[in-house]
């Protein structure tokens, strides 16, 4: 799978609904805290305009499918067990849910739009919490997570470092070299942080500023506030004001199952569903669906398949390429058309798109072929939404 999202959040904040609502995975949803121990782990798909609308015949998606012209490409999700205050330090269950994280490219955090829910995901009351509050804990102890890892031996490092006149940069990055960071984002940290220069002002807070940086340069993330239908719209304009994207995971959830069940017509993302057959719904269902269709009306959707799209394209910077063997009929060598629709960060090149394909095409490239103008590219060209490539390597 090209990329990885983690759900995050304190306890019983709707994480489960909302993974669930995405991948209609099954999923234990309970109204206490801890419910997710141990994690979850789903396909959800985010919407692309397929090149088959250009060429004009149908495309074979190996993986996802395409709907009247639009692509479904897939993205992996894992739901993980609720984060408290102390997590760093192993408190609930802080460190399984920290390890799932690693391999994450980018966070979405679940709050509570309602905010009846304490630090620890205890209901203590409607609007008794700032829904927002979560953001800076969370994110505080994902940074403490990380602190934690760089510190450990730092100082002896550092020391080392001033001796030999080494770069501090290299002993960073090998400290977060297992957690899929880039050397790139801790340098660009390190520049941000206003790291000290002189050892003896380096403490604590020196190594959690520095660590919060690398997290938000290379695991951005989002806040989504979930159970929007729950709550006025005047709260809702509130939050979306402080930047929080507002959804409601369980009407997508009914919506995805209801179509699933042969009831409605919906496409995720839509803000409009259609009733199959009438005669099929009992009266609660039909009011149900009713409530459903007024909020989709007053909210241009639920918002939650806007929210992982939001993410991967505006806050991960992805696009979507189409790599094929013929640039002519961007086929594959079986004959399939657009088999393969891969996400790749905006500023990639065509090299770096023959190694996501195969080490094989990386190692053995000699030039690649744009499907729509038939130019040859060279190993530097830069990668544009849509394109469609073909890579040619020596045998």
């Amino acid at each position: 799978m090209s990329l990885l999202v983690g759900i995050i959040g304190k306890p019983n904040v709707g994480k489960s609904t909302f993974f669930s609502a995405l991948t209609e995975n099954p999923v234990e949803i309970a109204d206490y805290p801890f419910t997710t121990i141990e994690s979850n782990k789903g396909v959800t798909y985010i919407r692309a305009k397929c090149p088959e609308t250009d060429i004009g015949r149908k495309c074979n998606p190996k993986l996802g499918k395409c709907v009247s012209g639009v692509r479904l490409v897939p993205v992996e999700l894992i739901d993980v067990a609720g984060l408290v205050p102390g997590a760093h330090e192993g408190k609930g269950l802080g460190n399984k849910f920290l390890d799932d994280l690693r391999r994450a490219d980018g966070f979405i955090q679940v709050v509570d739009s309602t905010g009846s829910l304490d630090h620890n995901g205890i209901n203590v009351g409607r609007g008794k919490v700032d829904p927002l509050s979560d953001a800076e804990f969370v994110q505080n102890e994902i940074g403490l997570w990380l602190a934690g890892i760089i510190s450990d031996g730092l100082i002896r490092n550092l020391r080392k470092l001033e001796s030999e006149g080494g770069k501090l940069d290299a002993v960073i990055a090998e400290k977060v070299s297992g957690l899929g960071i880039d050397p790139k984002e801790v340098s660009a940290a390190i520049r941000n942080a206003g790291i000290p220069s002189n050892l003896k002002e380096w403490d604590d807070q020196v190594t959690l500023r520095l660590s919060k940086e690398i997290i938000r340069l290379s695991k951005p993330g989002i806040i989504v506030a979930s159970k929007a239908d729950k709550i006025e719209q005047s709260e809702a304009a509130k939050l979306r004001e402080r930047g929080a994207l507002v959804v409601s995971g369980d009407y997508e959830l009914v919506l995805r199952r209801a179509s699933k069940a042969g009831l409605i017509d919906y496409f995720p993302g839509n803000d409009y569903f259609t009733i199959i057959d009438e005669g099929k719904l009992n009266i609660a269902q039909k009011e149900a669906l009713k409530k459903v269709s007024d909020f989709l009306k007053a909210n241009n959707g639920t918002q939650t398949q806007e929210a992982v799209e939001y993410l991967v394209y505006d806050v991960l910077k992805m696009i979507v390429v189409y790599p094929v063997e013929d640039e002519n009929h961007w086929t594959d060598k079986n004959g399939n058309t657009l088999p393969d629709a891969i996400l790749m960060k905006q500023g990639s090149t065509a090299i770096d798109l023959a190694y996501k394909v195969h080490s094989d095409l990386g190692e053995k490239f000699i030039r690649a072929v744009n499907g729509r103008t038939k130019r040859v590219l060279g190993r530097d060209y830069q990668l544009q939404d849509g394109d469609v490539i073909k890579i040619v390597a020596a045998h």
